[in-house]
């Protein structure tokens, strides 16, 4: 019988140390090339976004971000995690989400009255500095709408600014909806007190229970109400009358040149590298064209703000600056009852 030829002899020590040595250098090559990979964001997603919501939930915040998350989902190839972290006008949940790394796994909802009229009645020396952001897509446009109980003795803005007095409720320090009543009653030499809720909803609530006279809020939190017969619609604060209320007056119509609105977006930590900042962009832009998305906005009163990062900054620039001029033209301090 032919014996095979012999393979030579290998050291048992050398094939141990072989073997030991192999995997290792084999997972370091790996991992340095996947970790090359995922710091240019080659891949994203590869696991669910977090979304953070930095108001609590059933507001308008909260509606449209779980609305725009679910269109996104699908484009984006991964599920996008809601979380509520209310607090501070948004701040609380925002800062958050900026001291994040930017790899896109952390986003959040913003609102513009964060930045222009926030800082009217806080002085935050850690306030979010736009540069430490990006705007990863602009969503809505909302006007504030000022309304009173249906039982109201008040049938017109006249009425109510003829009032002894005035306790106006609020969806808190520093928002669309003090600012836009503060300055209108100011204006109108009415004798008005703010009454600060912890959100809108919650103001509205108080509206309903007589426990106040009157409240700006969003159409999405008052036209429900409106069209049951429970509020009264009195003025609203955009520039024209809004096509879901056709019939009531603007404030500048009546004589007061108060326009105050709300817009939401979503934003990152900045520094997201370009494959990662596309890929949201490019998810987000398929997103506000869903149907159901579309659907949505008509049925909760929102007109969409659809612009470029650097077109929603100098907006919300130039509204900083409208706003604080006016806040010093009527001697406004929002920290403050008025």
């Amino acid at each position: 019988m032919n014996q095979s030829p012999r393979l030579p002899r290998v050291p048992r020590r050398r094939t141990l140390l072989t073997l030991l040595v192999l995997p290792v250098l084999s997972a370091t090559a790996c991992g340095g090339v996947k970790g090359g990979k995922e710091a240019a964001g080659d891949g994203y997603p590869t696991r669910p976004v977090a979304f953070v919501v930095p108001f609590a939930a059933g507001g308008s915040s909260d509606l449209i971000s779980r609305a725009v998350a679910k269109a996104a989902e699908k484009p984006l190839g991964e599920s996008v995690v809601i979380t509520n972290k209310p607090g501070a006008n948004g701040a609380v949940g925002n800062k958050e989400v900026l001291a994040s790394p930017p790899d896109g796994y952390n986003i959040s909802l913003s609102v513009k009255s964060l930045f222009a009229i926030t800082p009217l009645a806080v002085k935050d020396a850690t306030a979010i500095q736009p540069d430490k952001m990006e705007v990863v897509a602009t969503l809505t446009e909302e006007d504030y709408v000022l309304v009173v109980n249906s039982a109201s003795p008040h049938r017109t803005l006249d009425d109510l600014l003829k009032a002894p007095s005035i306790k106006y409720g609020t969806a808190g320090v520093g928002t669309g909806g003090q600012l836009s009543q503060a300055l209108l009653f100011k204006a109108a030499n009415a004798n008005a007190r703010d009454v600060p809720f912890d959100g809108g909803a919650p103001a509205v609530t108080a509206l309903l229970g007589k426990q106040v006279d009157a409240v700006s809020g969003s159409l999405a939190e008052t036209m429900e109400q409106i069209k049951a017969g429970k509020l009264r619609a009195l003025a609203i604060f955009s520039a024209q009358r809004s096509p879901f209320l056709p019939d009531v007056p603007t404030a500048k119509e009546k004589g007061h040149d108060v326009v105050v609105d709300q817009r939401r977006f979503v934003i990152a930590p900045a520094g997201l590298p370009a494959a990662v900042s596309t890929k949201l962009d490019e998810s987000f832009t398929a997103a506000r064209k869903d149907p159901a998305y579309g659907r949505f906005l008509q049925d909760n009163y929102m007109e969409r703000w659809e612009v470029s990062d650097d077109a929603a900054r100098q907006h919300i620039k130039e509204s900083a600056a409208q706003y604080a001029a006016l806040a010093q033209r009527y001697g406004l301090k929002l920290g403050a009852a008025q």
